[in-house]
């Protein structure tokens, strides 16, 4: 453990629900995957959990630097809902799976640009990178979810009452136009 601490409650708290809330979302695909049909899908849908999982060790590692302790409400409350929404997915149809799992990775890819911003508030840039591909490849995430359902007719109902689809993100990346990691700090600002 290192001597390191961290005096920004912010960013703790952010990441203490950043390593829990990559739980849920790896627990959720492991339904989303096993419910589909589709062998292409499935294994797509494996492959993100597979990168959630890969997110929440990262997170660890930056916690561990810093002595930040996981957050056991965190963990159970997350582990809950993760578990919840797996279940569904065998019950609530193909859409519903599809459009949650997009609006939820739409707003985890903030997650990331802001505990960047945190760090660098404090001087601290060594998470730069890591906190920068993961917030992309959540972006990616968004997309896939969203080129699968962009078609649909229920899309545009979702949009307006959950306002995220075709037209609207929670985050402000395009990945045709992705600005380099030392041009990020446009991403996410309040």
């Amino acid at each position: 453990m290192s001597e390191i601490s961290l005096q920004h409650k912010a960013l703790i708290k952010s990441l203490q629900k950043a390593y829990s809330a990559e739980k849920a979302a790896a627990y959720a695909y492991i339904g989303h995957a096993n419910s589909l049909k589709s062998k292409e899908e499935k294994n797509t849908i494996k492959q993100i959990e597979i990168d959630e999982w890969h997110h929440r060790k990262c997170v660890l590692e930056i916690m561990n630097e810093y002595s930040i302790p996981v957050s056991k409400w965190y963990e159970i409350k997350f582990a809950i809902i993760g578990r919840t929404i797996s279940a569904s997915c065998y019950v609530i149809g193909w859409f519903m799976p599809f459009y949650f799992a997009g609006s939820l990775e739409s707003g985890n890819v903030c997650e990331y640009f802001i505990m960047k911003q945190y760090f660098n508030s404090i001087g601290i840039k060594k998470h730069d990178a890591i906190l920068y591909e993961m917030g992309i490849k959540e972006k990616e995430h968004e997309v896939y979810f969203l080129s699968k359902i962009n078609n649909n007719k229920l899309l545009p109902l979702f949009e307006k009452i959950f306002r995220w689809g075709n037209l609207k993100s929670f985050n402000n990346i395009d990945l045709d136009k992705k600005y380099p990691l030392e041009q990020s700090d446009v991403y996410c600002r309040k």
